[in-house]
């Protein structure tokens, strides 16, 4: 078997490139989890960065209680969209569609 170590190089940059590209991709997506029909809201990006909060007033009113629980949903809406996301741009960028099952963090 030969091996050559150009080809393997080339290979290498390719791939560097293209996950230069997908890192860029990540700041660019942008995901919105909601709870309480909409009550709290979490905006997201694919760096799993929170980019806004917005808190209703009825959800103010609910009570301390309430609203802890309704942010914690938002945000874990949130992230499993960019979990979601995450998965489909990486099966794009390595030609397997449905991304990756099984892979942990991931949706199978």
């Amino acid at each position: 078997m030969n091996i050559n170590p150009f080809e393997i190089l080339k290979n290498a940059q390719k791939i560097q490139e293209q996950m230069g590209a997908f890192q860029e991709k990540l700041g660019s997506l942008k995901v919105t989890g909601s709870s309480g029909g909409g009550m709290v809201e979490i905006e997201m990006n694919g760096r799993m960065e929170v980019l806004a909060v917005r808190i209703g007033k009825e959800a103010v009113e609910e009570g301390e209680e309430m609203l802890q629980d309704l942010v914690a949903a938002s945000f874990n809406n949130a992230l499993e969209k960019i979990r979601e996301a995450v998965n489909r741009e990486m099966g794009t960028l390595t030609g397997m569609p449905g991304g990756f099952p099984g892979m942990p963090g991931f949706p199978s």
